[in-house]
């Protein structure tokens, strides 16, 4: 489908050119998956949003890219006659929060961890495996409702956690979860059957990572429906193997580290042949190789 591949080719950017220069817009589908209970899933290009509608308005999970505000919002119009009135950022991430300045200026609510407004307010010089700067976020993109641990929503008759985990995809991640409907929105905590996006220069680490998921597994079950940064709708078995392929990765750069390997020579030795299909798009092996490397190092 025409949008998996568009979300593929932009899936883990933190920088907006490498997006615009990657993706036609015009061309996104917004595929909408109806979760039951007034909760969706919606899929386009960036990060996959969540979203609940009832009598207190569209609350969204993230917002993609600010080319796509309009199409997101013909989308949530497809399924409610209430507008966006709340987004929560699963983190700073353009392909998550794009669309910020376009719903803050029209009076949205954004929502997310002090962390997320503070590296959208600063931006940041480029981060690897990126070439280019992400510019500071104009003031209409900024959250203006923050906190540092958790927040609950009582919305459209759901009961919506939204808590914090440390250091792991960068270091203001959020989970999301509707614990009434059984729905979990990872953010970038979670790319299904692909390597992860580990943003070390953002705060986040491999053993922090490690540590959300297995917080993730222990709030699932076989029923929960996840709601993945990157990829289809998933589950606790799709999660449990990207947790697995991860730990399988991070060992085994340990033993390199340990054995006195440089980063290169970990590249050029580690064998990831048994995750051949995982690093056949953005996040090469080659890059989760170096990715798990300096964050073990602290580089």
């Amino acid at each position: 489908m025409l949008f998996i591949r568009l979300a593929a080719a932009v899936s883990a950017t933190v920088c907006a050119s490498v997006a615009f220069a990657q993706t036609d817009f015009d061309a996104v589908e917004i595929k909408t998956v109806d979760l039951g209970g007034g909760v969706y899933m919606l899929e386009g290009a960036g990060g996959n949003i969540g979203l609940t509608v009832g009598e207190d308005g569209a609350f969204l999970i993230d917002d993609q890219y600010a080319p796509l505000t309009e199409k997101i919002k013909a989308a949530v119009a497809a399924v409610s006659d209430r507008p966006v009135e709340y987004v929560i950022n699963t983190h700073w991430h353009g392909d998550h929060s794009g669309g910020n300045e376009n719903l803050g200026a029209a009076g949205v609510l954004i929502i997310a961890h002090d962390n997320v407004r503070e590296r959208l307010k600063a931006g940041m010089k480029r981060t690897f495996p990126f070439t280019d700067d992400t510019p500071p976020a104009p003031e209409s993109a900024l959250p203006v409702i923050t906190f540092s641990k958790e927040v609950t929503f009582h919305l459209n008759g759901h009961e919506i956690n939204a808590f914090h985990v440390e250091k792991a995809h960068t270091d203001g991640d959020a989970i999301i979860h509707f614990r009434d409907a059984n729905v979990v929105h990872t953010g970038d905590l979670f790319f299904k059957d692909v390597f992860p996006f580990i943003d070390v220069q953002s705060g986040g680490s491999v053993d922090g990572y490690l540590a959300a998921q297995a917080k993730l597994l222990a709030m699932v079950n076989d029923d929960t429906k996840i709601i993945p940064g990157h990829g289809s709708l998933a589950n606790k078995a799709d999660l449990k193997r990207a947790n697995v392929a991860l730990k399988t990765v991070r060992d085994r750069v340990a033993a390199l580290i340990a054995a006195g390997k440089t980063e290169d020579e970990a590249v050029a030795q580690i064998d990831l042949s048994d995750y051949d299909s995982w690093g056949k798009w953005f996040i090469s092996s080659e890059t989760i190789t170096r990715l798990v490397y300096r964050s073990l190092k602290g580089a």
